[in-house]
């Protein structure tokens, strides 16, 4: 039989990322046992909901949420009290009042037959977007000229400027310049990121129908595509969120209950610039920062310069995801 480049370019991508972590200054952090672990604690009075569970550096850690704010957090675990395991479905029904789980059991009921399932639409209670850029694979280089136009442009109204990243593995592996710039621009306080979930690999074969492609792909491997990214999240010093974003936008009902079981929310847009979608209030906005879709990138840093005037005025600003979301919730 055949063997598919599709069943062993994850292995060989996650062998070349832990070696070039391993080489890297910058990457000291040590995650090993990372598993979907489900369970309820106590972190000084405030639940938190345990979505995973790792040894980092040699202890045992969890990556937790709250489910009033949708906040992520790594915890140690001598830190937790009230420790107590449950199912997927027992969170869901215990905590069904939470905003965390409101999103998650909506987006499971909602979810469209084939393309942009999730959360389409942010509610800001000013005029206003929240702005998603998507770093899919790409032998192109960070447009890092889209940053710094948001960031001029919201330099007396908005510091940091939140913005929500959706990353992908293979990008980061082969990005390792821009990824510390990003960095740079977060430390410094200019921008402020949520880092969603992309997959490792965002797998597209262009030959292939859409409902045969991008996860729907024969051989998917979705444990290393959601947990392999998330692991090489955390060796970069990054903070997984609660939300993922699937390549292309293609789902179907099987591929949204599968991720929404990892404890996922997952986002689309109502207003993809690069296919003409436009901008309005509340909209998640999708632009490609990856260099491989200059319209998108254009007509976003036009549409800042057309709102201008509202934005020194503080009538049209970009909103965190995670705020915009559980807020409504």
């Amino acid at each position: 039989m055949k063997t598919s480049r599709h069943f062993i370019l994850p292995a060989i991508l996650l062998i070349v990322h832990l070696v070039i972590n391993c080489l890297s200054a910058t990457a000291q952090t040590i995650i090993t046992n990372y598993k979907v672990r489900f369970a309820t604690a106590d972190d000084q009075g405030k639940n938190l909901i345990i979505l995973r569970q790792f040894e980092k550096d040699g202890k045992t850690c969890y990556l937790t949420v709250n489910p009033q704010d949708m906040t992520t957090k790594i915890m140690a675990a001598t830190t937790l009290a009230k420790f107590s395991p449950c199912s997927f479905d027992q969170l869901k029904s215990t905590l069904i009042t939470s905003p965390y789980i409101k999103a998650l059991i909506q987006t499971q009921a909602a979810a469209l037959p084939l393309q942009n399932a999730g959360i389409t639409h942010g509610f800001p209670k000013e005029k206003g977007i929240t702005l998603t850029i998507d770093l899919c694979p790409s032998h192109k280089g960070l447009d890092r000229n889209l940053f710094t136009s948001i960031i001029n442009a919201f330099q007396y109204t908005e510091r940091p400027v939140p913005v929500a990243l959706s990353l992908t593995g293979r990008f980061s592996l082969t990005h390792q310049d821009d990824m510390q710039w990003l960095k740079s621009l977060v430390s410094s306080g200019k921008i402020s990121i949520t880092w969603v979930n992309h997959t490792y690999n965002h797998y597209y074969n262009p030959s292939l129908q859409l409902n045969k492609n991008f996860l729907l792909a024969a051989g998917t491997d979705i444990d290393f595509e959601i947990l392999g990214l998330e692991v090489s999240m955390l060796r970069e010093g990054l903070m997984p969120s609660v939300f993922f974003r699937f390549p292309g936008l293609i789902s179907d009902q099987q591929l949204v209950d599968k991720i929404s079981s990892y404890g996922l929310i997952p986002i689309g847009s109502d207003a993809w610039l690069a296919k003409g979608q436009q901008a309005k209030a509340g909209s998640l906005v999708l632009i490609h920062g990856n260099g491989n879709e200059p319209i998108g990138v254009q007509d976003f840093i036009k549409l800042l310069g057309q709102e201008k005037t509202a934005i020194k005025q503080q009538q049209w600003l970009l909103y965190d995801l995670t705020n915009a979301i559980s807020n409504e919730f």
